[in-house]
């Protein structure tokens, strides 16, 4: 839960880089959350009215632990434009998020490690 918090107290912060740690456990949580999200508004028979608002307010912190993400591979924040192309976008961001961090020091900031 400590990592959801940390990513969102950065709400719109694009410098610095995060762990892969930091990134999927944002990640992890972001989706169960719209899961349940979805579960609540299928059993009240709402439309997709709270995962849509739920969605606009993370989307800041989402954007910026990606950026930072990134960052920590010694990339970027523009590669993240690399998902509007179909498929290929996404497997490529995809790799990207599960590679390692850079060892020591890159020109985004000391290792998070």
């Amino acid at each position: 839960m400590h990592w959801y918090l940390d990513v969102i107290k950065k709400y719109a912060v694009f410098q610095g880089r995060a762990r892969r740690k930091e990134y999927w456990m944002f990640f992890l949580f972001n989706f169960i959350v719209t899961m349940l999200l979805t579960m609540v508004e299928l059993m009240i028979g709402l439309p997709s009215v709270l995962v849509i608002i739920y969605s606009l307010i993370v989307l800041l912190p989402s954007l910026g632990v990606a950026v930072r993400r990134l960052h920590d591979i010694g990339k970027t924040g523009w590669w993240l434009l690399i998902s509007l192309i179909p498929v290929v976008g996404g497997i490529v961001l995809l790799v990207f998020n599960c590679l390692d961090s850079e060892p020591g020091a890159n020109k985004y900031g000391p290792s998070p490690k």
